[in-house]
């Protein structure tokens, strides 16, 4: 029998190719196309059966909701949909170092205290080095079943014996090994077939499995795009080492809402729940100094407020440089130009430094108003009113429009202790009326030249 040739597969992408190249033909990314050996008898371990003929139902069926088993961590839980659901595979990654063993090694205590079975097999660390990190975790006594191993066979052959496992945990995929793929692990033959005979078990025997996933330098999950097909909750871990605050962020969920985040605090003694981030990020604000503005955000179904700093530098002489941390660099851009191109402020000579409070990253187009207001602040030289959070979407004529959950924000601001807002003007046309939280008052504007109007008391408004 001929020995099988080799194959090239794209890391990124997974295209097959049958030859070497520097640049991926299905997908444009450069130096990710390794050599890989194609298996002799498939990716998987189970044995080719006779094939069968398979039974349809009808769409209302009758079967309750998947129930689910709380962690015991409410932030995990809440970004979770309310906890794990049983046969399901959630997958978790983040950037080395910033906590993905710890929150896993915490759920699994909490779990493990409450009476349920839990399995961790570490692919990456002896048996050793996780108990010096439970005990440094104070999670030492935890009832916790450790095992190292990278042999995928060996892995499912301990798996298909604890069928009365409530959840387990591989730490992590890109470590896993399956005999009958020539190629290393961690290359995307080895981790497709071994997530996929991971995933395979956890829906047979009814246990709930996290899979540890590393990430490339641009965020991305290592290995085949396929993986965040496969399972059925994509989590990522998110924080600047810097900072102290991780954000658990909910990017895909087949049985709860995406965009969920659950906020924790890094400390000695391991991962601390935040119940209230708005009164965290907010903590160390100062409200007389200009180019500061708080912004009232939504994180899935969560009121979020953070606080938007700007410093405008002159530079007369060369390129203007825009940094941003946290936010978007080209949504920066284009309120930049629209203040001065539709409001007469004018920043093309200055330097602008653009950051986010407490390492969060903002993507909602809500935050629109709230950089604009640091910005007219910082040109401005005026501080905004402390006791005011700002939000709505800004567009390129200038005009301010406006945003969902908007009660939610304000009620969020009134417990916080904010007695105004500066939202979008409303819309008469069928638009149901906005009910503000008692004590806060309501300054609408419909352009952003009213916002530069307000801070430089000026009342031209011929370029609107």
């Amino acid at each position: 029998m001929p020995k099988p040739s080799p194959r090239f597969v794209c890391a990124a992408c997974g295209a097959v190719g049958a030859k070497w190249t520097g640049r991926c033909e299905a997908c444009g990314e450069w130096n990710t196309i390794a050599e890989e050996a194609p298996a002799a008898a498939g990716p998987g371990l189970q044995k080719a059966a006779a094939a069968r003929k398979i039974a349809f139902v009808d769409l209302a069926g009758t079967a309750a909701p998947p129930p689910r088993t709380p962690i015991g961590i409410a932030e995990l839980d809440r970004v979770l949909g309310g906890g794990l659901v049983p046969a399901s595979a959630v997958l978790l990654a983040g950037d080395p170092g910033i906590g993905k063993s710890t929150l896993l090694l915490q759920a699994a205590a909490a779990l493990a205290a409450r009476g349920h079975r839990v399995l961790y097999v570490s692919g990456e660390e002896a048996i050793e080095q996780v108990r010096l990190r439970a005990l440094r975790l104070g999670l030492a006594a935890a009832p916790l079943e450790l095992a190292a191993a990278i042999n995928l066979r060996d892995i499912a052959a301990a798996l298909e014996d604890a069928r009365d496992a409530t959840m387990v945990v591989i730490d992590s995929i890109q470590t896993m090994w399956l005999d009958s793929i020539d190629s290393a692990p961690g290359t995307v033959g080895q981790v497709r077939a071994s997530a996929f005979e991971l995933i395979r078990l956890a829906k047979s025997s009814r246990f709930s499995i996290v899979l540890v996933g590393h990430v490339t330098k641009d965020g991305a999950i290592a290995g085949p795009r396929i993986l965040e097909h496969m399972v059925d909750t994509v989590l990522y871990f998110e924080g600047d080492r810097g900072h102290q605050f991780r954000i658990l962020r909910g990017v895909k969920n087949r049985f709860g809402a995406t965009d969920e985040i659950g906020v924790f605090e890094m400390t000695e003694t391991g991962l601390a729940e935040v119940a209230n981030p708005s009164a965290l990020f907010l903590a160390e604000r100062r409200g007389n100094v200009s180019g500061n503005a708080v912004f009232a955000g939504m994180e899935g179904s969560r009121p979020l407020l953070v606080e938007v700093q700007c410093l405008l530098a002159p530079n007369p002489a060369g390129p203007a440089r825009r940094s941003v941390v946290g936010w978007d660099g080209g949504r920066l851009a284009m309120l930049l130009a629209v203040l001065e191109t539709r409001c007469g402020l004018r920043l093309n000579a200055s330097d602008v430094y653009l950051n986010i409070a407490g390492g969060l990253r903002i993507t909602e187009p809500a935050a629109d108003l709230a950089v604009a207001a640091a910005l007219v602040s910082a040109a401005t030289d005026r501080p905004t009113d402390p006791g005011m959070v700002f939000f709505g979407e800004v567009g390129l004529s200038g005009e301010v429009r406006q945003v969902a959950q908007a009660e939610s924000r304000l009620k969020e601001a009134q417990k916080l202790g904010f007695g105004a807002a500066c939202l979008p003007r409303r819309v008469a046309r069928g638009n149901r009326p906005l009910f503000a939280p008692e004590g806060v008052a309501l300054q609408e504007i419909g352009h952003l030249g009213d916002l530069v109007v307000r801070f430089a008391g000026k009342a031209d408004t011929s370029l609107r």
